[in-house]
């Protein structure tokens, strides 16, 4: 059984490698928006606090459906219901540990039958069979809030400076004051959501059958710098604890997210935001709340962007990878680079506390799925940056969204 270790001591261990690619190709297929998939396709009530979670115990069957949508469409990456699986959402839910454990740990196993139902598809078509990923999903600290703090976050102590409030009387924050008690209050909030991922990612690591089922993990629609770098802290402690138990790291990327083209994350309370060099460098570089000076931080597999319009893309493209270009140079190994990862959403607005999607304006199917590569297109002018890139869609965008997209990545490929 592998062990929360809250108190472990700091010794660096190091994980197994995971710089190696995912696949032969340089470009991958991710799927589309799980949750809103099963809302619009399958009809699925997912207004809930537990998202796309609820059918993982209430209707199984839906969840393979809608695995199985996405990968006739095209994709060969597929993130698992499991974005809003925490202790914290299924116990507001009134759901007990044990059930909670189950319950997140079935998710890898619906995904893990929705691949091997495709290999069987292909074998009686007589195609070849795909190299069909799993990338396990994991919202922010965020996503188990009411209303959700993804696109905000204004996290409640410990874990934040204040959470949100309707209040307009009250000024909504999510940074620190830049004084001695500030400061010392933020490396306790990066500490407190170290321990929140490190205890989602042991839920599925103290399990050796479904840990080796997941492929990639995927740390989703993170909104803040000190959650990246707590990030990066629990998988530290996890790179420790996971030789003992003769178990590897899975590769593993980080992707944010830019409300309005812009980090929610304030550089302090009410003031300017954080650019994405900054974030880049929260992703990559030394991390600032790290009391282990002479420690490194384990370093994502990959780095990107998600549930962000398309509108925002080239130029949040275009930073990030100039940003990513001046850290590979000054901190990487050669041959080193990060995967990018990029999945914008279909263009909709969130209304966070109806847990209802405004629609727009914006085209669908092919219309996303050219103005997307449009983007593309123009970021592979500087791809040797990048170790590779996984291209997909989030929330409002569905198999006809991804069959389009993929496509045009299967007409590059050689």
């Amino acid at each position: 059984m592998l062990e929360h270790p809250l108190n472990r001591g700091p010794e660096a261990v190091a994980g197994a490698d995971v710089s190696g690619n995912v696949g032969r190709n340089k470009i991958m297929v991710l799927d589309g928006g799980l949750g809103t998939t099963l809302e619009g396709l399958f009809k699925q009530d997912i207004s809930s606090s537990l998202w796309s979670a609820k059918p993982v115990d209430e209707d199984p069957d839906v969840i393979i459906q809608a695995h199985l949508a996405f990968l006739r469409a095209g994709a060969n990456v597929i993130l698992t219901s499991s974005y809003q699986c925490a202790f914290e959402t299924f116990a507001t839910a009134g759901y007990a540990k044990e059930d909670t454990q189950k319950i997140m740990r079935k998710s890898v196993k619906l995904a893990h039958e929705a691949r091997c139902r495709f290999w069987e598809e292909q074998q009686v078509a007589g195609r070849a069979k795909s190299a069909v990923k799993i990338a396990l999903s994991l919202g922010p600290f965020g996503a188990t809030l009411s209303p959700a703090q993804e696109f905000d976050g204004f996290y409640p102590p410990p874990y934040g400076p204040k959470g949100y409030t309707a209040n307009t009387e009250e000024q909504n924050t999510n940074a620190f004051s830049n004084t001695p008690e500030g400061q010392r209050l933020a490396v306790v909030s990066v500490e407190k959501l170290a321990d929140f991922h490190l205890g989602r990612l042991c839920v599925f690591a103290d399990d050796a059958k479904t840990w080796e089922m997941i492929d990639l993990i995927a740390f989703e629609t993170v909104p803040l710098s000190r959650e990246v770098e707590a990030i990066r802290k629990a998988v530290r402690r996890l790179q420790q604890m996971l030789p003992t138990q003769r178990m590897d790291m899975k590769q593993w990327w980080v992707s944010t997210v830019w409300p309005d083209g812009r980090s929610p994350e304030e550089r302090e309370p009410g003031g300017g935001r954080l650019s994405v060099e900054e974030m880049a460098r929260a992703l990559l570089g030394d991390c600032v709340h790290d009391t282990l000076v002479s420690s490194q931080l384990p370093r994502p597999w990959g780095i990107g962007i998600n549930c962000t319009s398309l509108d925002h893309l080239p130029l949040l493209l275009a930073e990030f990878t100039s940003a990513t270009r001046d850290l590979c140079s000054s901190l990487l190994p050669p041959g080193d680079n990060p995967w990018l990862v990029v999945y914008p959403n279909g263009g909709d607005t969130y209304d966070v506390v109806r847990r209802t999607w405004v629609p727009t304006n914006g085209g669908k199917g092919e219309d996303w799925a050219t103005k997307f590569w449009e983007v593309v297109e123009g970021v592979m002018a500087g791809a040797s940056v990048w170790g590779g890139i996984i291209l997909g869609g989030c929330c409002r965008t569905g198999p006809p969204e991804i069959e389009a997209l993929a496509k045009r990545i299967n007409a590059t490929q050689p």
